[in-house]
């Protein structure tokens, strides 16, 4: 018996839309949807992790007070923050503003071009394998509404997605509060060492396991090898680490 067949105790499924419910198979898949904020939280977070530990270390070599490293630290942080949080807020803004722009630009062309417009949606359609009939009666179902046409020409032809709502604010937040996470990181020995050798190594070592976890778990986050993820991440921090190791401490003296 077809497994959608009606019996006494099981009445036919409904169909909605004009579609047919789905048949036998497994769960719907998980994938991972949040690519703008792990974007945003690993700009934030790397910087976060390597300036402060950077000021800090160059610092250590010229200034014996751990207080006066804190609060040069903390400024960095504060500043970094403001600075990443601000970055994030207007380059969502853009992104948000140029998908409307071009939505407008689009919308008018349709109404502006027609055939014009008609002919780069049998264009799109064709290149997918569509053929004869089934290519005629899908453009026409595609132009039969105005929002949905554009909606296709966004996707298909600009290959561009509609940002997601609150996009600006949250940008903001994950990448000024990763970079305070991240920052307090290596300035936490400074805190609590009243010696600057000890702190310093000490700083060194939290941020290099920061690094590595940091990237293990962006790697799982993102579906990717946890393995090469942490290594890449910790070979990123520490270049830009000693880099600006360096420059400070040639700075400092």
């Amino acid at each position: 018996m077809p497994h959608d067949a009606a019996t006494p105790d099981k009445p036919r499924p409904s169909w909605r839309d004009g579609l047919p419910p789905p048949p036998p198979g497994p769960a719907p898949e998980s994938h991972f949807a949040g690519s703008q904020t792990v974007r945003d939280i690993v700009i934030g977070v790397a910087d976060g992790l390597t300036v402060p530990f950077a000021l800090a270390a160059g610092l250590a070599g010229t200034v014996a007070s751990n207080p006066l490293i804190v609060t040069a630290g903390l400024a960095v942080i504060a500043a970094g923050c403001v600075a990443k949080g601000m970055g994030g807020l207007l380059a969502a803004r853009t992104e948000i503003a140029h998908y409307a722009a071009e939505r407008r630009r689009e919308a008018q062309e349709i109404h502006d071009w027609p055939d014009r417009e008609r002919w780069e949606v049998l264009v799109i359609l064709h290149r997918q394998g569509l053929r004869d009939d089934i290519l005629t009666g899908a453009t026409d179902a595609i132009c039969a509404d105005p929002d949905t046409w554009v909606d296709f020409m966004m996707r298909f032809e600009l290959e561009m997605t509609e940002p997601e709502s609150g996009l600006a604010q949250r940008s903001a937040m994950a990448m000024g509060g990763a970079y305070v996470a991240g920052g307090l990181i290596p300035l936490l020995p400074y805190m609590l060492f009243s010696g600057t050798r000890p702190a310093l190594i000490l700083s060194a070592v939290l941020t290099a396991v920061a690094l590595t976890g940091f990237g293990w778990l962006k790697a799982r986050a993102t579906g990717l090898p946890p393995g090469p993820g942490a290594a890449q991440a910790l070979g990123v921090g520490v270049a830009a680490a000693a880099l600006a190791f360096v420059v400070a401490g040639v700075a400092s003296r």
